[in-house]
Order: C-alpha cells, then structure tokens, then sequence
C-alpha cells in the first residue's frame, strides 16, 4: 500500500452488465489515496478552485445531496481523492461528447482504499477517462500545469474511434425508451435489438429487413428512375453518357440547363447543376467520371432539394437544402470569405455530429468547378458586396417536416415502396413542399438506401425529429419488448440443478430454451460446451442466438462482482440464499452483511411485470421481496415460516411442502401439485431446489399439468441430450 499523497489504481474492471452498483455498465477501480486519506479536499489550499477551473461543468454533478451543485459543496466542505477521481472521470468523458452521470464511491476495510465506480458507454473510453482523472486530480493537488484541452482531445477521439455514432446511439436510446434491450455486435454500428427469436438487428439506417435487392436498385440510378416513372413518380428526363461528346450531345437533346452526376455516386459527391455551356457540361463530366461506374446526363429541376425520410410506409421527417453564398469585402479571398461567414458557424464541422459540413473551396472539386463558371477561383478577391455563389444545395438540414404537402409525402412513400426500401431517403426537387410536385415541375431526383438521419435529429432550423422512435415503431408493435423470456437464479444453494430444472420445465412447453450455467452451456436440451458457462460471454451467446425463445442464466456471486449480469432485465430471477462470503475476500466482501448487495443485484432487474422467487425460509433472502419491481413468490420447506403467512395474507402467491407434497398456494385455495415421492430423481433429496424450479414455472405461467410432467421426465444427471 502507498504511504505518500499519491493515488495508486490497483485493479479495474469493466463490469458489462448489471452489477452491484447499478442497472448499466461501469468501470470499477480500485483506488489506494495513501496519505491522502489524512487530507479531505477541505484542507488542501485552492484544490477546489482550481478544479472547478479546469472543469466547470462540475457544477452540474448533484452528488449524493441531489441537487445541481451537490458535487461542489461536498468539495467545499471536505471529501477525499477517491470521490473527487470518480466526479472528474465522469466530466472529462462529458467533455469529449460522452454524456454520462452516475458514480458511486465507497470505501474498504483496508485503510485508504476506495472501490471507484462510474458510468462508461465504451470500456476503452473509461478506463483512459480514469487515467486522465488520476494525473489531473494530482496536477490539482500539487498546484503544477495540466494540459487539459489535450486529454479532452484525446478522449474525444477516442470516442469517435470506439463509440456508435449519433444516428446509431439516438436509435438505441428510442430503444431504451421502450425498454427494448440493445447490444452492439461490431465495433461498429451493428447493433441488435431485442433477444433470441424477437430480436431485430440494425446498421445505423439499415434495418434486417432492408432487402439487398432493394439497395442494388437505389444505387443503380437509372433502373430507379425506370421504375419510378413507370409507377408515375415524376423524375427528371435524363440518360447514361459514354464520353464527355456524348454528355454535351445528351445536353442537346434534353435541353439546357441540365445536371451531370455519377451513375451510382452518393453523398452529393461528383454532382453539377445548372449546366448551361458545353464547357460546363463536360467539365462536370470529368468530376462525375472520377466517382467511377458512369456518368448521367438528366434534365436541371429548379427548386430547393429537399431529403424526405421514409419509415416503414410513412414519411416521419422532411428536411430542405440551401445554397451557401459569401458577400466579399474587397480584401478577402474566397477562402477566407468562407472560413469567416460560413465555416465559422459552430454547427459545421468533419464529424458526424455535426449537422453541417465543413466547406473547402480550395479542396471541394464541386466548388472549384462552381467557382470556375463564375470566372473565380479559390483565391479570387470579390469586390465589396459581390455575393458568390459557392455550393448549390449542400446544406439539406433544414426541417420543413409540417410543411410536407400530402400528395408529396405519398409519392415519397410510393418511390421508396417501389425501389423496396423499408428505410429510405428521398431526394426530391421542388419550388415549395407544400404544394403537390406536378403544380411546379418538382420531381423526385433519387432513392437513397442507408439515408443520414443528422438533418433530421440536428437540424439547423427547425424541429428534431424523434425518427429512432419511428424506427422502433417500424421494427416493434406497439405492446412488443423484443425480449423473450429470461430467469436468472443467484445464490449458492444448487443453483446449477435449479436451472436445469427450470429450463428442463419450460422447454416442456414446446420452447427452444438456452441454458448457461456451471456445468454448461445448453441449447433445446443439448450440450453445446462442457465447462463452467456461469459467465457474461456465455450467456451473450445465448441472447443472441436467433433460435433461442426463452433462457435460463446462473448468476455466481462471483460472476456478479467480476464482471456483472449478462442480461439488463429477466422475466425471473431467483435468489436461495446468501451464502459464500467466505470466498469473496478478494472482493472486500468480508462479512455476511455484505452479500445482501450483492445478491440484490437479481431482484433488482426483475421487470415490473416480472417475478422474483426468493426463499422464504431465508430473512435475509426475505428482505429482498421490497426491493422487487415486480410480484414476489416464496417458497420454503413449510407454511409455518412467518415471512409465507404473511405473504400469503396480503394475497401473494407461494410454494411449500405440507404432508409431503408440493403446494402451490395462494390467498384463496391451495393446490397439490404432487407428492415429494413421486420424484425419482436426486434433487428430491434437497426439496427446497425443486420448490425453487417449481416456483419459477409457475411464475412464467407454465401450466401446473406440465410442470408435473416435466418433474417426472427430469434427469438429475445431465446427459449430452438433456438437461
């Protein structure tokens, strides 16, 4: 242990799911303040004036006092160096664009050691916000420089490197609202919704039901423009070109002006407008030539483009583009005209996260080629009040979603249901979206699969729009989780025979169930892996396993503390007992007090409709049924157990023994489900663990008929095809 004022990490964890501390995850570290702990922050001269300095976003954290300042004043008044390194985390990976806020800091029985715990969305994130932490903490305690603006930047790009993009997090947190479980599957922004058999899967705009085909089609520019005219979309007139002669000649026959774009290009990418000269056209050629995959020549609809996002079969946001202009002032150049009137707008930016693009006029091939029929170039000095026009449409992030005429948004839903899209961006060209397209020449110009969702979510004026609420609208009925059935069963009593048990009874209903647990890892009653599968990595498998229709978890007290459940919330959870502590010294989990904590963990994401089954004949275990969202069923080896009657009086349900049979009970009547001695199989022996299956069964709702058979076909012995 250190002895100085120094502050040593000794271990940290990234616990994945819920965990002691709370629902989500976070970063456990392990601090040791040494001769810090002699010195609260109270009694270390201009230690808090210098932190709020550096971050005064700290004024925000609420603390434990709950209110906006909590933080500060518990700074003010004296705390020490493990909670003020859990709150400085937090604010540097808000600060690079991670918005978090919960933390909990708790000290040890070793003197000076902290457990740290706060929230992170990406493990490599926190545990670099954590080291940041550290070095600024100290630079803080020690009066020295520290730079600041640079470890922000280096979070921040960290965040951007590892983290979903804004499109994707706004999708998963419309999911979250709906309390629709997500889980990323890539360092990307794959992403499923949902588990087992009800899960959907995402990929930012693109959903498992975006057909391949459909995308072929949109990026194939003129088969969508076939078709959409053969269903009476209007489109501009327009063809394919060979060469720069024939890109002129096209010109010629569609008449001018005319736009020149690549056959399968995107993003506006390679695309002239408004070409009135045969310089013009094949200069515009060439652009859209070095995009690759030919070039098309089509008819210029004068107007505003507008984006119009379709979801499902409905139009849920609409967005309008805008030219961008520079007024010169007789001694700036183009370039920094445009970096003081235009990309001085703090919503511009290279990231995702902002809603406008940056614009380069001495690097943009589009600009250049605008600038050039203008007679300008990059370095062109306009004279005083001279407007120069230096992007055509290139800011489409202005919502117009009310103005939408409805003739217009059903020929945007009838394009996307053409090319096949259950997802896509419509691109059209008009005067004023609020009056039908055939009253001002306006036509739809493309069908974009995977469409950009930042115009909609940030536009630059104007309404955001809640589209991940529409996309989880479009994937999920209105009353669907996307969760199948999950139980979870914590404690040390046999719970590996419990859930056997319990999946054994629920595949008797006719389901494909899961199981990891400690002797293994189970799919419909077969064992897929022989080793300790009690573990978060082995019940993600099952999570995502599109086959699995309900799963069955054992929940080790030490799996709990080292790396947190594998599921956020369970239709089920059972707790036996709080046995064990014994073996969790590593843990600072010394006395039997302390494993009410952790075994809390299980009741604590039961579902509101959920149930918890805990052991009746266990107070400690008891005083759980409080803390439960959802109903409580208890089970004991007899009714005399107070907590049973008491349960049983305010109408709750229970399982117990009387003259040696299983009853299920409740207020009202009582039922025999069958006599201990009908079992045959070793568990019988232990009674309580069959209860505790038993219990759980009843709590999904399972027929007590079927419970019955499935206790008579149970093998206490897993075999290779059974449980």
């Amino acid at each position: 242990m250190t002895k100085k004022k120094e502050i040593d990490i000794l271990r940290v964890t990234h616990l994945r799911g819920p965990n002691i501390w709370t629902y989500r995850p976070v970063i456990e570290a392990w601090v040791d303040i040494g001769e810090l702990e002699d010195y609260p922050s109270n009694t270390i001269p201009g230690l808090s004036e210098r932190l709020t300095a550096w971050l005064p976003g700290l004024i925000e954290h609420r603390c434990g006092i709950g209110e906006r300042g909590g933080f500060l004043l518990r700074l003010g008044e004296g705390t020490w160096a493990g909670h003020i390194l859990e709150h400085i985390a937090l604010e540097l990976q808000n600060l690079a664009g991670m918005r978090t806020g919960f933390g909990k800091t708790r000290g040890v029985s070793a003197r000076g050691v902290y457990k740290v715990a706060f929230r992170t969305r990406q493990e490599k994130v926190g545990r670099a916000a954590l080291a940041a932490a550290r070095d600024l903490l100290m630079a803080a305690i020690e009066d020295r420089p520290f730079d600041l603006a640079g470890s922000v930047a280096l979070l921040a790009d960290m965040v951007d490197s590892h983290c979903l993009g804004p499109s994707t997090s706004h999708i998963v947190e419309a999911a979250t609202e709906r309390r629709i479980p997500a889980i990323r599957l890539t360092d990307g922004n794959l992403v499923q919704l949902g588990n087992g058999v009800r899960q959907r899967r995402i990929w930012t705009a693109e959903t498992d039901q975006t057909s391949a085909i459909a995308e072929g089609i949109a990026s194939d520019k003129d088969l969508t423009k076939t078709l959409l005219q053969s269903c009476g979309v209007p489109v501009p007139e327009g063809r394919m070109v060979d060469d720069e002669e024939d890109a002129w000649e096209a010109a010629q026959e569609i008449g001018l002006p005319v736009v020149v774009k690549p056959y399968d290009g995107n993003h506006g990418r390679g695309v002239s407008l408004d070409l009135n000269a045969r310089e013009e056209v094949i200069a515009a050629y060439h652009l859209a030539d070095l995009q690759g995959g030919g070039v098309l020549v089509e008819s210029f609809i004068a107007g505003d483009e507008h984006r119009l996002l379709v979801v499902g079969r409905k139009v849920v946001a609409a967005a309008r583009g805008e030219a961008a202009w520079v007024t010169g002032n007789g001694r700036s150049d183009i370039v920094e005209l445009v970096d003081s009137q235009i990309n001085s707008d703090p919503r511009r930016g290279s990231g995702e996260e902002f809603p406008l693009n940056r614009v380069t006029p001495d690097g943009d091939a589009e600009i250049v080629l605008e600038l050039e029929r203008q007679g300008m170039t990059a370095h062109t000095i306009p004279a005083l009040g001279q407007k120069v026009l230096i992007q055509r449409n290139g800011n489409v992030a202005f919502d117009v979603t009310e103005y939408v005429h409805p003739s217009v948004a059903a020929m945007a839903e009838l394009a996307a249901r053409v090319v096949g899209l259950d997802i896509a961006g419509i691109d059209l060209v008009a005067e004023d979206i609020s009056r039908p397209l055939d009253q001002q020449r306006g036509a739809v110009i493309e069908v974009n699969a995977s469409p950009g969702l930042l115009a909609h979510l940030k536009p630059v004026g104007g309404v955001a729009r809640p589209v991940g609420a529409a996309i989880m609208d479009h994937l999920f009925g209105k009353e669907q989780d996307g969760r199948v059935p999950i139980v979870g069963v914590a404690g040390s009593d046999g719970s590996a025979v419990i859930c056997r048990l319990i999946a054994w009874l629920i595949q008797a209903t006719g389901k494909h169930v899961g199981l990891a647990c400690s002797e293994g890892l189970y799919l419909g009653g077969r064992l897929i892996e022989k080793k300790n599968c009690a573990n978060w990595e082995a019940g993600q498998r099952l999570l995502i396993n599109r086959s699995v229709e309900a799963a069955v978890f054992e929940n080790g007290n030490r799996m709990i503390l080292a790396e947190g459940l594998a599921y956020d919330k369970c239709a089920v959870g059972v707790v036996t007992d709080m046995r064990g502590h014994e073996e969790l010294a590593e843990f600072y989990i010394e006395e039997a007090e302390h494993m009410f904590k952790v075994l809390r963990t299980q009741v604590d994401v039961v579902l509101p409709n959920g149930v918890a089954v805990l052991n009746g004949a266990d107070p400690q275990v008891v005083e759980l049924a409080g803390l439960c969202d959802g109903k409580v069923i208890f089970y004991a080896p007899s009714p005399d157990f107070d907590a049973v009657g008491e349960h049983l009086a305010a109408g709750e349900r229970a399982v117990f023994i009387r003259d040696d049979s299983i009853v299920l009970a409740t207020a009202d009547e009582e039922a025999v489900l069958l006599p201990l001695a009908a079992l045959k199989f070793a568990a019988a022996a232990q009674p309580e663990r069959v209860l505790a299956a038993i219990a759980a069964a009843w709590a999904l709702d399972i027929a007590p008929e079927v419970i019955i058979a499935g206790l008579m076909t149970f093998e206490s012995k897993p075999k290779k095809t059974n449980y």
